[in-house]
């Protein structure tokens, strides 16, 4: 079994260097809050913690599958796109290259499981996020529930305080 190793170099403003050195079951979170605890201390390290969250995250997006499901959703969550976008936006981002059959083979399965919706234009696939439904949108009137037949204006007693 690979243990993960993470080795983290930083300087504060004063030119103190701090460097910390990760090993073992290290998840995404516990990174996270480290550079939460750094930022309360102030230290900076060479980038904002912005950034040093996002080279984190696209260094836990170890799968092909994971990385091209976190463009998906980063780049494209509520609108269509092509394999051909996929490829380019995966190129770019990860400084890798990859097959267009890769591509499209994952968007394939994707689309398989239902976690997205695909339609035929020209000769390429256009691809969008299925998005479950609202609480909202699920709401219909209770059946148990019906409209008094007729109003009436009269008051009983038991109605009077």
């Amino acid at each position: 079994m690979n243990r993960k190793k993470i080795k983290i170099s930083l300087e504060d403003e004063d030119g103190g260097k701090y460097d910390l050195a990760l090993e073992g079951n290290i998840s995404k979170n516990k990174i996270i809050k480290f550079i939460e605890v750094l930022d309360l201390l102030e230290v900076k390290g060479s980038g904002t913690l912005d950034e040093t969250k996002k080279l984190n995250e696209r260094q836990n997006l170890t799968s092909v599958g994971s990385k091209i499901w976190n463009l998906i959703e980063q780049k494209f969550p509520h609108s269509t796109f092509t394999t051909s976008d996929i490829l380019e936006l995966y190129e770019d981002e990860y400084q890798e290259p990859i097959v267009l059959s890769v591509v499209s083979t994952y968007l394939s399965r994707y689309s398989e499981k239902n976690k997205l919706s695909r339609n035929k234009r020209g000769r390429e696939w256009i691809y969008k996020i299925n998005r479950k439904p609202s609480v909202v949108d699920g709401m219909h009137p209770s059946p148990a529930y019906s409209r008094p037949s007729q109003l009436s204006n009269e008051v009983s007693p038991t109605d009077m305080n």
